[in-house]
């Protein structure tokens, strides 16, 4: 089974946006059978666009006292950084038998991966690693969320008013 199938509706029924589509729906569709029709709307690219612009603009405005920590390496780290303290990640427990265990654990675990965060808690280690916001890996609602989560986490970590990286992005998107 492929992806999303583009067609228009007349009317009367949703008929192949054109040729092309009409030929991968004489591929997957058999004569008569019926199918289940679900909307599928894809993510906007200008909203994919600002949300990325943003996000660089709020690491070129960090405050300077936030030099030389791992998130504010590049606007690459910040964006993982702040989609893992808003919850959009996955995390890894380890359990260890001692406090010093943990601690080799994490030095050991932390290189692996810039982008995540490792945290230590008396003998066990939890590793964050932020979500994918590919198209394929985040649906349109979720990317939305998130990106609401995120530069909502941004203006505060920065210091200015909720929404105001949002709007001054959109000059540049």
């Amino acid at each position: 089974m492929g992806g999303p199938v583009l067609l228009q509706w007349n009317g009367e029924a949703f008929e192949p946006a054109n040729r092309h589509w009409a030929r991968e729906c004489d591929k997957r569709f058999v004569v008569g059978e019926f199918y289940t029709l679900a909307e599928h709307n894809d993510r906007s690219m200008n909203s994919h666009r600002h949300y990325f612009a943003a996000v660089n603009d709020a690491w070129r405005n960090l405050p300077e006292h936030y030099s030389g920590l791992p998130f504010a390496e590049s606007a690459e780290h910040l964006r993982a950084y702040a989609l893992i303290r808003t919850g959009y990640c996955d995390a890894h427990t380890i359990a260890c038998s001692s406090k010093a265990e943990a601690a080799r654990m994490a030095a050991f675990i932390r290189p692996i991966d810039a982008f995540s965060v490792v945290d230590v808690k008396e003998a066990t280690v939890t590793r964050y690693v932020a979500k994918s916001q590919s198209m394929k890996a985040m649906g349109k609602q979720e990317f939305q969320e998130s990106k609401t989560a995120v530069l909502d986490f941004l203006d505060d970590l920065i210091g200015v008013e909720r929404g105001a990286t949002q709007r001054n992005a959109g000059a540049a998107a």
